[in-house]
């Protein structure tokens, strides 16, 4: 886009670029999203940034009114396989926070400066500034949702002192934390406890597809789907860098978000949690691309006509994932979640206590590549594969965090005992986000494509959208008088918020 076009969209309050650009007003000193629904401003007075770090470098403040810090993160981030898109996902995901710039390159396998240089070239700011604008986010959320005393707060929000906090706060908001902790006053108590926010996302959003999918796939122990259908809630445990916790989403959201609730043992977690089960409900995507590049497909396009705004889930932790891609690799979906949950029971952390059919967390992968494995139905080659990727996994031989190379990823999986071209694909679709994988060798996508009357050459047309159009299949297929025999890919999450007390968050 160039800037003409970018006003444009402006003027029309276009929410689909919502993340993709911002707007920065030089007369007002602030800076919005483009769907923001004050006065549009003149032409003359508007600059335009890729980032909300670059419009803050700038000197600009963040809106008031449409709050540009919690609009859905750019779908770029996860097309793009480069180290900017890698860099983009594990800044989201906490890495500078908890390591530093040198953690992040160390990780990306580039020095601090190319880091550095590469990210301002294109970003407008470095990843020191991207993640202070997270963590601001963050403790905005935390000021307007918790209880908890501000210098808490500092802190769990990943700020280095109580200074740097006031000082980054002031700045952003033009609010001292106070303040912005009485803004939030008007909001109605939160029943549940834990920290009740609205997950964004731009587009239609098909929640009962993306659910009827968690729900075949929930794993005892870790995942539940409670509720009627319209009505579910989605709840998983999570193991995260400090602690755990266990988030629960709901599916009866609108105007854009999805309600989540996050209990966390330690709020140090929050960033990170927020961004797992955001990957895991692929909130980020944009389905106008999307949908523009499959429904113009002949074939394809009634099925992505018919349910709009379908995702692609990801994964709330990737290592979890591609356990149970193997431990379920050519079993049925109740067999698979049944074996699955023997090998929670057997291995997994328990929780201090339990909550509703939450009892334990998944496996660590260094615990499973010694274990004995001898669950009924855990057939030798099956044992030896899974002890064989969870090695991997807990010596870093696989690397699957959200900056992994894809490729590589995906040639260290195929090297593995027991893995092959189906388990790797489905490992870099749900693990690694990957939007463009289609697992033609998968008995549902080969039964879709001939429903469809799609030759394998013909997907090729769907690029880069292949997950998408996968997903579409399975769909299809669900539907079916055949849906029992169905098979659905291993997968996390399950909950639904139990209150009204909510807040924005990306």
């Amino acid at each position: 886009m160039d800037d003409d076009s970018r006003y444009e969209a402006v003027r029309s309050r276009d929410g689909r670029f919502d993340g993709v650009f911002f707007t920065g007003v030089l007369t007002t000193g602030i800076y919005c999203r483009p769907s923001c629904p004050a006065v549009t401003p003149k032409r003359e007075n508007v600059r335009f940034f890729p980032s909300a770090a670059a419009a803050q470098r700038a000197g600009l403040r963040a809106c008031r009114r449409c709050r540009p810090d919690a609009v859905p993160g750019s779908a770029e981030w996860n097309v793009r396989a480069d180290l900017t898109g890698r860099a983009m996902r594990m800044i989201a995901d906490g890495v500078v926070d908890r390591e530093g710039v040198e953690g992040l390159a160390r990780r990306l396998g580039y020095s601090v400066r190319q880091v550095r240089r590469q990210l301002t070239a294109e970003l407008g700011a470095g990843p020191v500034a991207l993640a202070r604008v997270q963590r601001a986010h963050t403790a905005r959320v935390l000021l307007q949702t918790t209880a908890l005393p501000v210098t808490e707060i500092a802190f769990a929000s990943g700020f280095a002192s109580v200074r740097q906090f006031n000082d980054t706060i002031r700045e952003i908001h033009a609010r001292t934390p106070r303040e912005l902790r009485a803004a939030g006053r008007g909001r109605p108590a939160a029943e549940g406890g834990g920290v009740a926010l609205r997950l964004a996302h731009r587009g239609p959003y098909a929640t009962g597809a993306v659910f009827d999918f968690l729900q075949r796939g929930a794993v005892p122990g870790v995942e539940e789907v409670t509720g009627e259908p319209g009505a579910r809630t989605y709840r998983r445990t999570l193991a995260l860098p400090y602690g755990h916790g266990i988030a629960e989403v709901g599916e009866a959201g609108g105007g854009g978000w999805l309600p989540c609730r996050l209990h966390l043992t330690d709020l140090r977690d929050l960033t990170t949690a927020v961004q797992r089960v955001r990957r895991l409900f692929d909130l980020d995507a944009d389905p106008y691309a999307v949908a523009e590049r499959l429904g113009a497909d002949p074939l394809l396009g009634p099925l992505v006509r018919r349910l709009p705004g379908l995702r692609s889930p990801g994964a709330a932790d990737p290592h979890e994932l591609a356990v149970r891609a193997v431990l379920g690799r050519r079993l049925a979906a109740d067999a698979a979640r049944a074996l699955t949950g023997a090998l929670v029971a057997a291995y997994g952390k328990p929780l201090p206590a339990p909550d509703g059919s939450l009892t334990h967390l998944f496996p660590d992968p260094g615990v499973l590549a010694d274990a004995p494995l001898t669950e009924p139905g855990m057939s030798g080659s099956r044992r030896e594969a899974v002890r064989s990727v969870a090695a991997a996994l807990a010596d870093g031989a696989v690397v699957l965090d959200p900056g992994a190379d894809r490729d590589e990823a995906e040639r260290t999986l195929l090297a593995l005992r027991g893995v092959g071209p189906r388990t790797a694909a489905l490992i870099r679709m749900r693990a690694l986000c990957d939007p463009d994988v289609l697992l033609p060798s998968d008995e549902g996508v080969r039964r879709g494509l001939a429903r469809i009357g799609a030759t394998a050459e013909h997907t090729g047309n769907w690029r880069p959208w292949r997950s998408y159009a996968l997903h579409h299949l399975w769909n299809e297929e669900a539907r079916r008088p055949r849906a029992s025999s169905f098979p659905a890919p291993p997968n996390p999450v399950s909950a639904i918020p139990r209150n009204t007390a909510t807040t924005e968050t990306r």
